[in-house]
């Protein structure tokens, strides 16, 4: 009986071998390739460390990579220095071929050279600024453009600087009159005839973002004629704080926080903040938009901030009247610009 019994066992597990054996093999699991990073390049008229126009932007790529996993989420190309507009044209074009899938032209001067290389690649993301222009007008489709509303913070900071002077004037470095270098000076202008009327409000402009010296120079004469309040705009002033410096002034910065340059004389600062705008520009993109939409930086919308040094104390008095101002502005009750 027992013999009869391993039989019928055996002949039970020699059929499952054989079903086994003869069932359909086991598929493998299919493997994912791993997501491409979004790869996005910079072309910029002067360095990633200028303390002004230029690191905005990048700092605010790098801040958007972090946020987004590193590297290997958002890959990022820049090309710094770019003064000579052929170039940077150069440079625009090159990204682009590298199929780099937002290129942005960080500088009003490029704009001509971005309306002629954007149709040779309608699958990139173009973007650029300080402009409002999409080129939707010549039927471009991928060029997004950006414009900080400067004029907004150059009259926070015009109002500072004018009821802080004791001397009653003030000196503007500026370099081109043109975007937003333009529009900060006179709004910066604006506020302090606003806040102070009979105060003198001198204005030289260099021809130059980028000649240092002519900077000095600008700070050098306003200073002679009774300046103790300077500010400027571009990458250029670093010249201007120098001599500020050395001469006492107080200084208001433009574009980034210039307070590590001169800590016992940089009073506050317009701080560009480009992070919302960029993170949009992607969506957009993901979504099948590659343009057409021009971005403005404001205080309303945190694209715009003024930010204070600790070390150079503004009387609490004048404080309050600048944070009446930027209510004032935020709610459309006082205009920047004359």
């Amino acid at each position: 009986m027992k013999s009869v019994l391993s039989r019928l066992l055996m002949l039970v597990v020699l059929v499952a071998l054989l079903l086994s054996a003869c069932g359909p093999a086991a598929t493998p699991a299919p493997t994912q390739a791993p997501e491409k990073p979004l790869r996005v390049a910079i072309v910029m008229p002067s360095s990633i460390t200028d303390m002004a126009f230029s690191q905005g932007m990048y700092e605010a790529l790098v801040k958007v990579q972090q946020e987004m996993g590193g590297p290997s989420k958002m890959e990022i190309a820049y090309s710094e220095n770019m003064f000579k507009v052929p170039d940077a044209a150069a440079a625009i074009r090159d990204y682009a071929s590298q199929g780099y899938d937002i290129v942005i032209a960080h500088g009003s001067q490029y704009g001509t050279s971005l309306a002629q290389i954007a149709p040779e690649f309608p699958n990139t993301t173009f973007a650029w600024g300080t402009a409002t222009d999409t080129f939707a007008d010549q039927g471009i489709k991928n060029v997004f453009a950006y414009n900080p509303s400067a004029e907004q913070g150059g009259y926070v900071l015009g109002t500072i600087a004018a009821l802080m002077s004791k001397t009653g004037v003030l000196g503007v470095c500026g370099p081109v009159e043109a975007g937003d270098a333009k529009t900060y000076v006179d709004g910066f202008k604006y506020g302090a005839e606003q806040a102070r009327p009979g105060v003198k409000v001198q204005v030289t402009y260099t021809g130059s973002f980028s000649d240092v010296s002519l900077m000095a120079a600008a700070a050098e004469t306003h200073i002679a004629a009774g300046a103790d309040m300077l500010t400027g705009s571009s990458q250029s002033v670093v010249g201007a704080i120098g001599v500020a410096k050395e001469k006492g002034a107080k200084w208001f910065g433009q574009q980034w926080d210039q307070t590590s340059l001169a800590p016992d004389i940089v009073v506050a600062s317009q701080v560009y903040d480009y992070t919302s705008i960029i993170k949009d520009m992607i969506a957009k993109r993901k979504a099948g938009t590659l343009g057409g939409v021009a971005y403005t930086l404001t205080l309303a919308n945190g694209g715009l901030t003024i930010k204070y040094n600790d070390r150079v104390p503004v009387p609490p008095e004048i404080k309050a009247k600048a944070d009446e101002v930027i209510k004032g502005i935020i709610d459309g009750k006082i205009n920047p610009l004359p």
